[in-house]
């Protein structure tokens, strides 16, 4: 019996580890100063359920939607999070704009 419980609960705890959701760190020194479009050196990256892109400040935890789908999920309430700009650095080589977020959506994508 103590062996089928023990079983048992091993099983539950690998799916939940399967289910979380998958986080990397991103570094200035690892996209490059020219691409990257943070106002800090680090950065993490997660894909929630749905394909919802989010970033997340490592040392306030508060994650900035990447895509529509996670923008939509923070305007319902069924994600907390704020505007991505508010993080986002202007892009010098085009006065008036915000740098890209492309490598950082490329790189997110591919944790879903």
């Amino acid at each position: 019996m103590k062996k089928n419980v023990l079983g048992l609960l091993m099983l539950t705890c690998s799916g939940v580890a399967l289910a979380a959701p998958q986080v990397i760190t991103v570094s200035r020194f690892e996209i490059g100063k020219d691409k990257w479009a943070f106002d800090r050196e680090e950065i993490m990256l997660t894909c929630r359920p749905g394909h919802a892109l989010y970033a997340i400040n490592p040392s306030t935890l508060v994650q900035y939607p990447l895509n529509d789908v996670a923008e939509k999920q923070v305007a319902s309430g069924k994600a907390s999070g704020q505007p991505i700009s508010i993080i986002q650095v202007n892009d010098p080589a085009k006065p008036g704009e915000k740098m890209s977020l492309d490598p950082f959506i490329a790189r997110a994508e591919k944790l879903c």
